[in-house]
Formats: C-alpha cells, sequence, structure tokens
C-alpha cells in the first residue's frame, strides 16, 4: 500500500476545512431565515393593493421571497384584480384610495384598465375606468416618476447621463372624462349652468357624418397643489423645472395651467430657487420634447396627465426598460402610493397559464414595494425597516450588476458576462444577496 503524499493530505485537508466553512456559512443564512428569527416589526400597516395577470404573480412571489422572511408584513388588503373589481362594481377601488388616505402609505400593483376585448374575455357588467385614474383622482396628487440606473444598461439617447425625473398631473383630464358616439345630424355643445341658473353655450361641432366626442374638466385647485407638489419635490431633489403644455392651441384650457404655475412660482417660489441655484421655465410640449432628447438629464420634466402617462414611458423605454421606472402619488396633505409604471404584462401571463417559462423584469414592481416599506418606516420612526428597504434595492441593483438579469435587460446589457434567468431564479438570486447583507 503506497503512503499517501504529504502535499496531497495537506490540499485535501484544505478542501475539506474550506466546504466545512462553506457549509457553516450556509447553515448560518438558513438559521437566519427560520420561523424563530426575529423580524423587523411594523407598528402601522400599508394598504396592500393587489393586482392582475403577470404582475399579479410576482406580487406574491416578491412578498414570500424577499419581504416576509424578514418583516412582520402588516397590510390592509384590497384586491384590485380586474374580477374582483366587477363583483364590487369597482367600489373595492375606491374603498381602497379612503383607506390610503387614513393610513398615508400604500403599494399598488399594475391593473388593467379594460377595453372592448377585456369586455368579453371578462365577462364584464361595465367597462370600468383606470383604477390608477380613480386613485389619483381621490387623493389628488402628482405622480413622480424616475429611472432605476444600473451599470450595462446604457441609455438609447447617448446623451443622457441623469435621471430625468416625470413629475405627471394626476387629475382629471382624459382620465375623468365623459365620452359619447354621436349620430349624424346632431349638434354638439359645450354648455355650463352657472350658479345663478344661466347658461353659457359655445358650439364644438355640427356633425354631417357619425362621430364621438368628449368632454373633460380640471380644477384650479388641482392644478395649483400639481404646481406646488413640484416646485417642493425640485427644491428637495436640487431639480430644475421643465413644464410644458399645448397653449398655443389650447388657448383657455392649457393657457390656465402655464398661468397657475406661472403665479405660484413668481409668489412663492421664485427666491426658494434661486438660493437653491434651480431654475425654472416653461416651453411648449413639442418644444419640450426636442429640448429632452438633446439634454442630459438631471432635471424635472412637469407634465399635464395624458402628457406625463405617454412621456413617463418613452422616458423609461429610452433609459433601458419599463420595469426600470419608479413611480409615486404623492398628494399635497403627504399621502403616498407607490407602484409600478408599467402594465400587467399580459403576454407574459398567458406564457405563464400555459406553463411556459417566463422572464419577466419585477424591479419597478419590488422598487414599489421598497419606497413604501421606507416611507411606512419614515413616518413611523422605523430604522430597521427603512434600511430593510435600503439594502433591498441595493441587493436588486447589485443582482443585475453582476449580470444576473430577465431577458428584457439581457438584450441590451453591455456587461461581457450576463446570464438570463426566469422571473424566479430573479428574485432568488436578489434575496441571496440580501441575506448576505443582513
Amino acid at each position: 500500500m503506497v503512503s499517501p503524499d504529504p502535499a496531497s493530505v495537506k490540499f485535501i485537508t484544505l478542501v475539506i476545512e474550506q466546504e466545512t466553512l462553506s457549509l457553516q456559512a450556509v447553515c448560518l443564512t438558513t438559521q437566519r431565515r427560520t420561523a424563530d428569527m426575529e423580524k423587523i416589526k411594523m407598528v402601522t400597516p400599508l394598504v396592500e393593493m393587489d393586482g392582475d395577470e403577470m404582475t399579479r404573480v410576482i406580487w406574491k412571489q416578491i412578498k414570500d421571497i424577499l419581504i416576509t422572511p424578514y418583516v412582520d408584513l402588516k397590510t390592509e388588503y384590497y384586491d384590485l384584480g380586474l374580477e374582483h373589481r366587477n363583483e364590487t362594481d369597482d367600489q373595492v377601488t375606491v374603498d381602497s384610495a379612503n383607506a390610503t388616505k387614513k393610513y398615508g402609505v400604500a403599494v399598488k400593483c399594475a391593473t388593467i384598465t379594460p377595453n372592448a376585448a377585456r369586455m368579453t374575455e371578462y365577462n364584464l357588467k361595465s367597462m370600468w375606468k383606470s383604477p390608477n385614474g380613480t386613485i389619483r383622482a381621490i387623493l389628488d396628487g402628482t405622480v413622480f416618476r424616475s429611472p432605476i440606473l444600473v451599470k450595462g444598461i446604457v441609455p438609447y439617447i447617448p446623451t443622457w447621463k441623469k435621471p430625468i425625473c416625470i413629475a405627471r398631473h394626476a387629475y382629471g383630464d382624459v382620465y375623468k372624462n365623459t365620452e359619447m358616439k354621436v349620430e349624424a345630424g346632431s349638434k354638439a355643445e359645450l354648455c355650463v349652468t352657472k350658479p345663478d341658473g344661466t347658461e353659457e353655450r359655445s358650439t364644438i361641432f355640427d356633425f354631417k357624418t357619425d362621430g364621438i366626442i368628449q368632454g373633460m374638466h380640471n380644477i384650479d385647485k388641482s392644478i395649483s397643489s400639481f404646481a406646488r407638489s413640484c416646485f417642493n419635490y425640485a427644491l428637495d431633489q436640487k431639480l430644475d423645472v421643465w413644464f410644458a403644455t399645448k397653449d398655443t392651441i389650447s388657448k383657455i384650457y392649457d393657457h390656465r395651467f402655464k398661468d397657475i404655475f406661472n403665479e405660484i412660482f413668481e409668489n412663492e417660489y421664485k427666491e426658494k430657487f434661486e438660493n437653491a441655484g434651480i431654475t425654472y421655465f416653461y416651453t411648449l410640449i413639442d418644444d419640450a420634447v426636442a429640448r429632452v432628447i438633446r439634454s442630459e438629464g438631471g432635471y424635472m420634466w412637469a407634465c399635464k396627465n395624458y402628457d406625463g402617462d405617454v412621456m413617463s414611458d418613452m422616458i423609461a423605454t429610452a433609459f433601458g426598460s419599463l420595469a426600470m421606472m419608479t413611480s409615486v402619488l404623492v398628494s399635497p396633505d403627504g399621502i403616498y402610493e407607490y407602484e409600478a409604471a408599467h402594465g400587467t404584462v399580459q403576454r407574459h401571463y398567458y406564457k405563464y397559464l400555459k406553463g411556459e417559462e417566463t422572464s419577466t423584469n419585477s424591479v419597478a414592481t419590488l422598487f414599489a414595494w421598497t419606497g413604501a416599506l421606507r416611507k411606512r418606516g419614515e413616518l413611523d420612526g422605523l430604522d430597521d425597516l427603512m434600511k430593510f428597504a435600503d439594502k433591498l434595492e441595493a441587493a436588486t441593483i447589485k443582482t443585475i450588476e453582476d449580470g444576473v438579469m430577465t431577458g428584457d435587460l439581457y438584450v441590451i446589457s453591455t456587461l461581457e458576462n450576463k446570464k438570463k434567468v426566469n422571473t424566479e431564479e430573479f428574485l432568488k438570486a436578489i434575496d441571496e444577496r440580501l441575506a448576505a447583507s443582513l
């Protein structure tokens, strides 16, 4: 029998020791995540608004993998899935908004705004309005959206070096409209009945053929709140403010936005902006688009409701992905509702139902949760909850920068060593890095 070489024995011993240490590390990690682990406490519940399709699936995965193992999660739950909204005649949406006013912080999953095809698919009683529109109208807030920047994801606009924050007015306009189909031979008028009972009328159009008509509104109070929210947020973040409408065409409606912004800025914020070294200027929406494309970023772009809806998606996509965009609705009285800026990812959901593998980016939904948890911790004085939110975001970014990412990012990432993973694998990869940081 040949005696083993002393060097080999030493090497094998070292390997065994290393494996033992690795096993111990795994055991320690496992121990941290057992039921006996002391979870981070909450005092006041979040308002939790569940949603639809693939984002509903991701919603549960985020909670199960990344939140409830670490946080003693307290929520007041509302199911805003389309089926439940239909069952409640959309009352659940109103209830969730009122609960948000009560508790101060909400987190919302993406939801379906039904069209004609959805009416048939879900056998709906009515073509229910956008839940986001309903909630925004009740809270009367401003939506602030900013891209999440990570190494390896280069903006499609080469000049963009800094995030562009979209401030979207969250009340009225087309999201609170009234629409009709109009028969040929009809006359459409805009009629306002004044407090004294008198009427003011203006002809909109004499229909010689069948057509359509739409009526929408806004109110000075909401526009003023929008302006002040933008200016306050800009001061907090040290951002220049660009505001744009189309007042050359809409000489009363859009011009009112322009006038209110200018009056509030001149009377309340001009000196504050000068002291902070930031600026405010107004321009037409088409000129604003041209300026944005040529800019390097690093400012707030304030938009009316519809403009903000469209431009936030454009900004998000141009920075890399719709799923890499934070979104928070802030009301004038300090109410916060965090959500993903994208939709329900219908195409991936249909694949999921067929049992096919999906690689859906969950970052925006995840950041909605971290934003809500951080704000809840801030309002309740819970440092541990705030730190957890920070570490979860850092773990998410590190995962992507380590080269582990979903399909949408994989095709655009400039990293040399990268790996495409499925929806659940991505969340588990984040969890590995999160657990290591706690």
